[in-house]
């Protein structure tokens, strides 16, 4: 991966390659600014003596999970600087403002009897999104702005709107040959791709063409809802024909994962058609150049290109690219963490309180998401440690590292490397 590269003053320079990192650290010409991901910041230069490059972001949106790439734009195409997967913790908070609800519920009926009731005095701004979408557009916002401050962009990249190859290849076609045209069905079909794993659901064949199957057959009154639809092999849709989807899957493991992917609600597409115009207009007001582009573009670039699918390949692939060099790079996997809870209990499956919460947050000097590195001369734990750290009031410590979780790791081996951001890092 570049590594960020700030002038003596804080302001943003051109990324350096690690090695050119090392030998300006090594030369006493760099400091350590920031460690994940890694920033140094040069002591003899301006931003005044610099020469820049053109710098462009470019987002790939996504429900649970937002690719973000850094790249160098020259004429004949793009050259990849660094690539993150923003994983987001929607379903957290959604889940989390489900419960602070149930609470207040009962305590309001509980101490409340009396009290008028409120339903229809809340109004809400125009635009507004709920809590769980609008942390998508917030986190990814905060982290354009932090390559902003470490990098010097110029322009800016997104998908937003939805997959049309026709129009890619026959900008002036219209009226019904576009309505019936190789578009017609091709969200489905990338939306059926996306839910059942690009894969057969009755033989799990991957690599081979597929074709959309009817899990209850038209003979049958099965309809063309895409709760009804899979995807198939040919062999085994030819075998399958009109037969009921349990008189053709024997096996009942395989037959009860056809029935639950099935029903799974649309909630992913969902959330992206909802936060994309917001997330649109927040770039917007950054005052750099964005670009909007569709999905089938990034499909057919991808394609062309022959580049894997990933979130952050995805995000390269974003827009007008030719070509695209030094894209396999490391994935930097950013998870939303959060800062913590005001909760000061947990409860019970049956809602009851079964302990209580510390009342401060840091714990000799060290807090729950600091990056530390903890060195254990002796005992079964000995070694050196490296990783997100969870306080305990006893001053024995959690780390999560790359190989797993460590326990009781006392505070004295600790030093701490980064202070929480409500951020996990992992590569």
């Amino acid at each position: 991966m570049a590594v960020f590269v700030l002038d003596r003053r804080g302001r943003p320079l051109m990324p350096c390659s690690e090695q050119r990192a090392r030998l300006l650290l090594a030369r006493g010409r760099a400091r350590v600014h920031r460690v994940v991901p890694f920033v140094v910041r040069l002591t003899d230069r301006l931003a005044e003596d610099s020469a820049y490059q053109s710098l462009r972001v470019k987002l790939d949106p996504g429900s649970e999970v937002t690719g973000v790439a850094l790249v160098r734009v020259f004429d004949e195409g793009v050259a990849v600087l660094n690539l993150f997967d923003l994983v987001h913790r929607g379903r957290q908070i959604s889940e989390a403002l489900t419960a602070r609800r149930a609470f207040r519920r009962r305590r309001r009926s509980a101490n409340l009897r009396y009290r008028a009731p409120r339903f229809n005095n809340r109004t809400r701004r125009e635009g507004w999104l709920a809590p769980s979408l609008q942390h998508r557009v917030d986190t990814t916002m905060s982290w354009v702005r932090r390559l902003m401050r470490w990098a010097p962009v110029s322009a800016l990249s997104m998908e937003l709107v939805r997959f049309d190859m026709q129009a890619m290849q026959k900008p002036e076609i219209s009226g019904v040959e576009y309505q019936q045209g190789e578009l017609l069905g091709y969200e489905v079909r990338e939306y059926l791709l996306e839910k059942w794993g690009r894969q057969c659901a009755y033989c799990d064949d991957e690599g081979v063409p597929l074709q959309i199957e009817h899990i209850v057959a038209r003979a049958r009154g099965g309809s063309n809802r895409v709760s009804n639809l899979t995807l198939a092999c040919e062999p085994c849709n030819c075998r399958k024909g009109s037969l009921d989807v349990r008189e053709f899957v024997k096996d009942e493991q395989r037959l009860k994962r056809i029935l639950a992917r099935a029903k799974a609600p649309l909630r992913d597409a969902a959330a992206v058609n909802s936060t994309r115009w917001a997330l649109a207009s927040a770039l917007k007001e950054t005052e750099l150049a964005v670009e909007l582009a569709s999905g089938g573009r990034t499909k057919w670039n991808r394609t062309r290109l022959h580049i894997p699918k990933a979130h952050a390949l995805d995000a390269v692939c974003v827009g007008e690219v030719e070509s695209v060099q030094a894209w396999k790079r490391p994935t930097l996997e950013v998870k939303c963490a959060g800062r913590g809870s005001y909760q000061r209990t947990r409860l019970t499956a049956q809602g009851f309180p079964r302990g209580y919460l510390m009342r401060t947050k840091r714990v000799h000097g060290f807090q729950t998401g600091d990056r530390i590195k903890a060195v254990v001369p002796s005992g079964k734990k000995a070694g050196s440690y490296v990783g997100r750290v969870a306080v305990r009031a006893t001053g024995s410590f959690n780390i999560q590292t790359s190989q797993g979780v460590v326990q009781g790791i006392s505070h004295r081996h600790c030093k701490v490397i980064q202070r929480a951001d409500g951020y996990g890092y992992s590569h």
